[in-house]
């Protein structure tokens, strides 16, 4: 599976848990720490808007602090769907992988952010499914891209406050389970 392949995938499986959102759901926790189902969602949606800037040229001090609220407003689904798809739109644009971007630690190549995104959006599939009682199965062929790319780069995110300590799994775990627990979470 191509890198533009697995991040569309993911963004469909997260799309796919915030459209189960229930209206009292929206308070609930998640694996997250300190996070309500609002919050993750807010998460995203600003991810997302960022990606659109990022990707268009912008730096992070041009951006500034235009996302730094609750982008969500009163109707947290269509906050989502419009903001996922300007990303998404701005990650389709011929040769979107192969510029330089500018995130809050430097200049990184498009290709390494979608990663990241893409990774993001995978993982807090799960989170958001499970905070809200929806099924926790992400796409195994997205489960697998993913796993392979954070067991490249998780000793590099040690320490950082990306994600808890790895969760032990069991030794014959599929993918979506070892890439869970090595994000912290608890299968």
């Amino acid at each position: 599976m191509d890198l533009i392949q697995a991040h569309g995938l993911a963004m469909t499986e997260f799309d796919r848990r915030v459209r189960e959102i229930a209206p009292d759901q929206w308070v609930l926790g998640t694996p997250c720490r300190e996070w309500s189902v609002r919050d993750l969602v807010g998460h995203l949606v600003q991810e997302q808007l960022w990606a659109s800037e990022l990707l268009a040229g912008c730096t992070t001090e041009q951006v500034g602090d235009r996302f730094d609220h609750d982008n969500l407003g009163d109707d947290p689904l269509v906050s989502w769907v419009v903001a996922a798809a300007a990303a998404r739109e701005a990650w389709l644009e011929p040769d979107a992988l192969s510029k330089p971007v500018h995130v809050s630690s430097g200049m990184i190549d498009a290709a390494e952010y979608c990663w990241q995104m893409t990774t993001d959006l995978a993982v807090h599939a799960w989170d958001l499914a499970r905070s809200i009682g929806a099924d926790e199965r992400i796409d195994p062929d997205l489960a697998t891209t993913v796993l392979r790319y954070v067991e490249r780069n998780v000793d590099e995110w040690s320490g950082s406050s990306m994600f808890d300590s790895a969760v032990p799994v069991v030794a014959d775990a599929d993918d979506q389970t070892r890439l869970i627990g090595l994000l912290g979470r608890k299968p």
